[in-house]
């Protein structure tokens, strides 16, 4: 499996798609103004404490007051506010936790009144970005996060990935860590640490400490609401998590940003600089890599699969509903084995545009009906291994008797939403109908469907006139293809009484062929 990153950079913003053997998973949008990311950090003040709710309001600057629940204060919450104050005081003079004497851990069953009050100040950290017209969610857990280790400060627990699982590496990484952590600093050993030398979990532990000393440099004499230190911007996050072997090259077009994501690169892995490559073709970049068309193709209302389904997926206040529909599929083993390979084939491109479009909440998905249980089994067990390499925390149920599956899925970011209509050429722009990038890939599907599928042997295309001519230009025309795939020539007709959109297939007596 290839990983390829393409950075796209316009002007104001930064959009990231990331391709596995040339599939877009991940697309991101990065403004210039970055405040309120997952992982920043606020000097904050309580607005109001509400018992209800056991929660509380907190003020980091947004239009809209941010919330902090009690169970998101973390354990070692007192410690962190004694840090805190210390230091706003001029008690606290270095980061370093050497001689700070931890607090006792607050009860997991407390009450938040208890614990804060209004107008205190407190640290807190971005754990969900503003949402619609929620403010942002808080964390008092401030963990800080690098290539290979999580830091968690106030604590001196050593905690390793469970996807880590040969227990002399674990054993191995536990020992490392042990003997070069800080005294009161706490670890999360990330799975990419595995087999890493102590130098590159050394220099890793180094960086991380350092950023705590800038946060802390930051605090100092600050006044709330105030960033006290910001996470890395979203290029070098997802390399920062996903940098390794399988990537094999990352493409960008502007040379600032280039510099910028090679000196990075060079900070976490060196070996891999040299596939940092700055694109400077004629066509646009997300064009050049075929991004655009993915791009209309999983964003639509109506979202095609490669066998001639399709996904109809529509988005409610409270949550996404999906319904898999198996198209022109023919299978001549029966409606059971038909509706088990669509089932399958939608499962893998739905576990893809849940990730591509970072959708989150509930997400019931209703997939063709199926009689055999081993067959809800088979899909059941497909979809969990689809979304094994889905970082967003998520939650799925088996399908229930009426074929529905339930999928939950963490929701730490806006959804990314597209626009994928297109202005009708037909009426100047007043309405507006799907992507016509996808409209010669309809035509050559029920095309393949007529010849394939039901056999026959004189087919024509009646399209519009900018239609004919795209399936005929060039030497090597769409049209040439046709006739090498199939061992027949389909003729391409132009209609002018045609809208742009509007096509037919006859047959030799010019009757038209119903699909």
């Amino acid at each position: 499996m290839n990983y390829e990153l393409v950075v796209d950079s316009r002007g104001s913003s930064v959009w990231l798609a990331l391709l596995k053997d040339g599939k877009l998973i991940e697309l991101h949008e990065e403004q210039s103004k970055t405040d309120y990311a997952v992982g920043d950090i606020y000097h904050g003040k309580v607005r109001k404490v509400v018992p209800s709710l056991n929660a509380c309001f907190v003020d980091v600057g947004y239009e809209k007051d941010a919330f902090l629940h009690y169970l998101d204060l973390g354990p070692q919450f007192n410690s962190l506010n004694k840090f805190t104050k210390d230091t706003l005081q001029g008690k606290q003079n270095v980061a370093d936790l050497l001689y700070f004497k931890p607090e006792q851990d607050i009860e997991k069953d407390g009450k938040i009144t208890d614990i804060v009050s209004s107008s205190q100040h407190i640290l807190v950290q971005i754990a969900k970005e503003p949402i619609s017209s929620k403010g942002p969610r808080l964390s008092a857990e401030v963990t800080l996060a690098g290539r290979f280790i999580v830091l968690v400060p106030f604590s001196d627990k050593i905690s390793i990935s469970q996807k880590i699982k040969d227990q002399a590496e674990k054993d191995r990484l536990r020992e490392i860590l042990q003997s070069i952590k800080p005294k009161n600093f706490g670890v999360i050993i990330r799975t990419v640490a595995q087999n890493k030398k102590v130098e590159q979990l050394d220099q890793d532990l180094k960086n991380l400490m350092d950023k705590w000393k800038k946060m802390h440099d930051n605090l100092k004499n600050s006044a709330p609401p105030r960033r006290v230190l910001g996470e890395i911007n979203k290029a070098s996050s997802i390399l920062r998590d996903l940098l390794n072997g399988d990537f094999t090259k990352i493409h960008v077009n502007d040379e600032a940003l280039l510099e910028q994501m090679k000196t990075y690169v060079a900070s976490i892995a060196p070996d891999k600089e040299k596939i940092l490559k700055l694109y400077n073709g004629n066509l646009d970049i997300f064009e050049r890599f075929g991004i655009n068309k993915q791009i209309k193709m999983l964003f639509g209302k109506k979202v095609p699969l490669p066998s001639g389904g399709y996904l109809i997926v529509e988005h409610t206040e409270a949550m996404h509903v999906v319904d898999v529909n198996s198209g022109n599929r023919k299978d001549a083993n029966g409606q059971e084995s038909n509706a088990l390979a669509t089932n399958l084939e939608a499962a893998e491109e739905l576990s893809r545009v849940l990730q591509l479009r970072d959708m989150g909440g509930i997400v019931a998905v209703d997939f063709i009906d199926m009689h055999e249980k081993e067959n809800n089994k088979a899909l059941f067990e497909k979809m969990k291994e689809f979304m094994k390499s889905d970082r967003a925390k998520h939650n799925i149920l088996p399908p229930s008797r009426f074929g529905v599956m339930e999928i939950t899925r963490q929701r730490v970011r806006p959804e990314t939403d597209i626009k994928t209509a297109e202005k009708c050429p037909a009426c100047n722009g007043t309405g507006e109908v799907t992507a016509s990038i996808l409209f010669a890939e309809e035509i050559e599907n029920n095309l393949a469907y007529l010849i394939g599928d039901k056999g026959l042997s004189d087919v024509s295309i009646w399209v519009h006139p900018y239609l004919e001519s795209h399936f005929k230009k060039g030497l090597i025309s769409r049209q040439l293809k046709w006739f090498l795939k199939y061992k027949k020539w389909i003729r391409v007709h132009g209609v002018t009484d045609y809208h742009f959109l509007e096509y037919s297939f006859k047959n030799k007596n010019k009757e038209e062929i119903v699909l």
